[in-house]
């Protein structure tokens, strides 16, 4: 016999990974007029969340289509019926480039290079389905992870340009900050002289937001933690504490000493990620720190704290890092207030690959 659903906060065991639905609606509603407002294309980036019902309310709002991280992450999305799909990523190997012009045989997919060996590598696999793969060409930022240099972007274009089955879909940066417009500019220039065509110049990051207005180069904008916002967000100044939709709730299972407690949520619940003040932020008592995480059990420093919990308490706490959160959970739970309103299987977890 199975469990009946819970159906408020009350009947949820801990650690449980909640959302509160009016701050979710409100972000997705703020982000797109934002980008309205600009004349931005807005196209979310459903690795935070993984879950195919949210990205459908952010196209209900407005957005053009979806960006996802990996071929498995798109193909759970393309399933669902959203078929304009960005994979702002190198697909590499023939396995993996299979499957993504598999994907691109029935829907509008989008894919980005840094390397001659990548186009390659794509121009085989479309070449065997006789079809046309979109490729933008990645432009390498200050972050120095990928993306190519500004003098390569035109060789580039011109090599998926040459290629039968691939098309020249425009440059994509990340994360796209006022510092990169040089480059931006610099790339768009060299393309222009060289007589080609830019369909789309497409932005990313939750901190990049803030500089858009200043870029009027791009025509996109990628974002993905905005949903739900989170602690390195409030910590950057990108969002205030009233922004964060989602919250784990933990229990209190242990008080050591006085000036200590221990959660039941540990790495395995909150991720490891950690900004300055710690590994989260406990939203009843905001002088706590989570100052440490083992598997299961988070450390928290309770001696700035006026007023400690006890054994058994439970608290919401905001995480470092949402989209790690979603994706270490099979299911979070939508709230308005304290009643269960929805409950979603997280679809694309550890889609990686």
């Amino acid at each position: 016999m199975q469990d009946e659903q819970p159906q408020n906060i009350y009947e949820l065991e801990t650690p449980s990974v909640l959302i509160d639905l009016d701050r979710m609606e409100a972000n997705i509603e703020r982000l797109q007029a934002h980008c309205d407002a600009l004349g931005l294309a807005f196209r979310p980036h459903v690795k935070t969340h993984k879950i195919p019902a949210i990205a459908h309310m952010q196209l209900a709002a407005g957005a053009v289509g979806i960006a996802c991280q990996k071929v498995s992450e798109a193909e759970v999305f393309a399933a669902a019926g959203i078929s304009d799909i960005q994979i702002p990523y190198n697909i590499v190997g023939e396995k993996k480039t299979e499957r993504l012009a598999q994907l691109a045989m029935y829907n509008r997919v989008t894919v980005s290079a840094d390397h001659p060996r990548v186009i390659a590598g794509l121009e085989e696999a479309a070449a065997r389905y006789d079809m046309t793969l979109r490729v933008m060409v990645e432009l390498g930022t200050a972050l120095q992870r990928t993306g190519a240099a500004t003098g390569e972007v035109v060789a580039l274009a011109e090599r998926i340009e040459k290629a039968e089955h691939l098309h020249f879909a425009g440059l994509l940066v990340y994360p796209s900050t006022e510092q990169e417009r040089p480059r931006i500019q610099a790339a768009l220039k060299a393309l222009h002289e060289a007589g080609i065509g830019v369909d789309s110049v497409s932005g990313g990051g939750t901190g990049a937001v803030q500089d858009a207005a200043k870029i009027p180069e791009l025509t996109e904008l990628r974002v993905g933690t905005y949903v739900f916002n989170d602690w390195n967000t409030v910590t950057q100044g990108w969002c205030e504490i009233d922004d964060c939709a989602m919250t784990v709730l933990a229990t209190v299972i242990s008080r050591p000493t006085p000036d200590r407690a221990i959660l039941d949520s540990g790495s395995k619940t909150l991720a490891a990620d950690r900004v300055a003040d710690g590994h989260g932020h406990i939203v009843a008592y905001p002088q706590a720190r989570i100052y440490q995480l083992n598997e299961e059990h988070a450390y928290v420093d309770l001696r700035d704290c006026e007023r400690r919990p006890e054994i058994g308490e439970q608290v919401r706490v905001i995480p470092v890092h949402t989209c790690v959160v979603t994706n270490l959970h099979n299911q979070i739970y939508g709230l308005r207030g304290d009643a269960i309103e929805a409950i979603w299987l997280v679809a694309a977890r550890g889609l990686v690959w």
